[in-house]
């Protein structure tokens, strides 16, 4: 799979409605074949930081998303809202889901 972070740091005035602002392109993302999850979190020591974890099915997947019309739409309609060139970790990783932290496992309970 294609494994990807994001951080993007939001103009403080739209910090607050950034859920809002990018929610047609999470939404049509979500809905690709290829798409694994694509989820935005908050950070907790910046509020005008997002982080997007996302992951794609394979190479073909990733490049679909790229050239999709809801792509390109966001690459026009969010760098306004945006304080800075959004920053990105990107892999292939040879999985196709989230692996178990054992170190952190989880009792079963009876």
């Amino acid at each position: 799979m294609i494994f990807i972070t994001a951080k993007f740091r939001v103009r403080p005035e739209y910090a607050e409605r950034w859920p809002e602002i990018a929610g047609e392109f999470t939404r049509a993302t979500r809905g690709e074949p290829g798409c694994l999850w694509f989820d935005w979190s908050r950070s907790l020591d910046d509020a005008t930081e997002y982080v997007l974890v996302e992951a794609f099915r394979d190479t073909e997947a990733g490049a679909a998303h790229v050239q999709s019309e809801h792509f390109r739409a966001a690459q026009a309609t969010l760098p306004p809202h945006l304080a800075e060139t959004p920053r990105i970790v990107n892999f292939t990783i040879p999985q196709d889901d989230w692996s178990l932290l054992g170190e952190m496992a989880v009792p079963e309970q009876a």
